[in-house]
């Protein structure tokens, strides 16, 4: 008996591989940079946006991947 294998599904499994990687390198290149943005803001600037700077980590995860 032969054993088959379908490329297909390799090119698939593959495929779902690559595009939820490239979902982590994406939401984590917006967590960074949300992060970076508001840790460069002075108390007043923070306050103005009505947050305070133990926040800004909880701020900047929401952002990149939701609640």
């Amino acid at each position: 008996m032969a054993l088959v294998h379908d490329i297909r599904l390799s090119e698939s499994g593959f495929t779902k591989l690559k595009v939820k990687l490239s979902d982590a390198i994406a939401r984590r290149k917006v967590y960074r940079q949300t992060l970076n943005e508001l840790r460069s803001l002075n108390s007043r600037e923070l306050d103005d946006l009505g947050m305070h700077r133990s926040m800004i980590t909880r701020v900047a995860y929401e952002a990149a991947y939701g609640k």
